[in-house]
């Protein structure tokens, strides 16, 4: 059967030089020689042809289709790196600075002597859950309240938060800039602090200095406090209005006992699940009321629910990357149609020749589908060096800066999630198979009696 072969492809392309009819020959002979056999052709002769056709090595047009989809793919993976770090750092921040679970008195008041929660109520119920207690990594009493922080030049009104000894400072301690953190313990600390630095510049404080500190109820009481360290959370809603001290402060101004508090923080070991478990402390907490008959009634509420303003705006942030995705992805699709156009243009006499030889449509496009895909998946390779490597860069030499007034960050946040990173590519290989798929059609309309006079 090959002797007809060469001498039909002898004459059709007598015209032709010999290297040309040799290359046509060659590739036809091997078509229908695996076509005959039934093998898998396909991927055979996709993985003998080169991307670069002979006539134009190093095609123009396919350099350009292989740019565009690897700028899709670096657009694609910093986005969902840079999305996902600032959700992680945002939502951390915010669940160190507040509790993972606030249990509060759910009586109206109209001061603190009416919102008042007992922490020893609370801490005994937990205890003696064995359900959620394991469930539980730290308990703390809380009071809050309003003050005036007033040196020699300056003012400022603030909120002092009183915290007890269970009171997790991991956060506020890798946070600070000058100075520590004050002493919490259950005998009286002396007045000690801990202010922002956006305080200390307002103010002109350091670690080490006093400051009178002037509550404000039926009547007036000073306190002097000593500042023991200076923070900064980047956190301007927390920064602005919080200092943190020894609740003793706090109760011996209202003159409270040492199991009186604003609010019991909960902090949990995973927060997987903050609504289930806001839910579960909720009723163990009525049903040890109604057990101890007592008159306090408790709610519970979730970070969550206590800072719908900033996990609103992370929400806000995942519509943001679908857009990006779908139009990196339709930018990508459209390069993949364009490389494939250019590549059944560049061998359109092969494509009639397989056709004259017996191939049938669907076979030719399989042929160019694995063809293109080279292109495919060595953008791919690129895309993810460079689109990894740049958000390596920005993670440990924190390049691109931000204003942390309005992003809560001093950098541009990164997260490489390996898991995310596998979704992206296969979502990738899947759209340019779809695309692809489409594209090939245009294979059905190449006549072989028109090809075989293609210059």
């Amino acid at each position: 059967m090959r002797t007809p072969v060469r001498a039909f492809i002898a004459k059709r392309f007598s015209y032709a030089s010999a290297n040309k009819v040799e290359h046509l020959r060659s590739a036809c002979v091997k078509i229908y020689y695996f076509c005959s056999r039934g093998m898998n052709h396909d991927l055979y002769i996709a993985r003998r042809m080169s991307l670069d056709s002979g006539q134009h090595k190093g095609s123009p047009s396919l350099t350009v289709a292989l740019v565009g989809i690897v700028l899709a793919v670096v657009v694609m993976i910093l986005s969902i790196a840079v999305v996902m770090g600032f959700k992680g750092e945002i939502s951390g921040k915010i669940m160190n600075l507040d509790a993972h679970l606030r249990v509060g008195n759910a009586a109206l008041g109209i001061d603190d002597n009416y919102a008042t929660v007992n922490g020893r109520e609370v801490r005994e119920a937990v205890a003696g859950d064995s359900a959620f207690a394991p469930l539980v990594e730290s308990i703390s009493l809380i009071a809050d309240k309003s003050a005036i922080l007033k040196t020699d030049n300056d003012f400022m009104g603030i909120i002092i938060r009183g915290v007890d000894k269970g009171y997790d400072w991991r956060y506020l301690k890798s946070r600070m800039v000058d100075g520590t953190v004050p002493a919490v313990s259950d005998t009286a600390s002396g007045g000690q602090i801990a202010i922002s630095k956006t305080v200390a510049d307002r103010l002109q404080l350091h670690a080490g200095d006093k400051v009178f500190t002037y509550f404000i109820d039926n009547s007036i009481k000073v306190r002097n406090l000593t500042v023991t360290g200076v923070f900064e959370t980047d956190l301007e809603a927390f920064d602005n209005a919080y200092i943190v001290g020894d609740i003793d402060i706090v109760q011996g101004v209202n003159g409270w006992n040492g199991d009186t508090g604003t609010q019991v923080a909960v902090n949990l070991k995973n927060t997987r699940d903050l609504e289930r478990d806001s839910y579960q402390l909720y009723v163990l907490l009525a049903e040890n009321t109604v057990k101890r008959e007592s008159k306090n009634l408790f709610y519970v509420s979730t970070t969550h629910q206590n800072n719908v303003a900033f996990f609103a705006w992370l929400d806000m942030l995942d519509m943001n990357v679908v857009i990006i995705l779908t139009l990196m992805m339709i930018v990508a699709a459209f390069t993949l149609i364009s490389a494939m156009l250019m590549i059944v243009l560049e061998r359109i006499r092969i494509i009639g020749n397989f056709k004259a030889m017996g191939a049938t449509n669907g076979t030719i496009r399989r042929i160019f589908i694995y063809l293109t895909g080279k292109l495919i998946i060595k953008a791919l390779i690129i895309g993810n060096v460079i689109g990894i490597g740049l958000a390596l860069l920005q993670k440990y030499a924190h390049i691109v800066r931000l204003d942390p007034a309005s992003y809560y960050m001093p950098y541009v946040p990164i997260h490489l999630s390996i898991p995310a990173l596998l979704m992206l590519n296969v979502g990738i290989i899947i759209v340019s198979y779809l695309t692809l798929l489409g594209a090939s059609h245009i294979i059905s309309t190449i006549k072989p009696t028109a090809t075989m006079r293609f210059e």
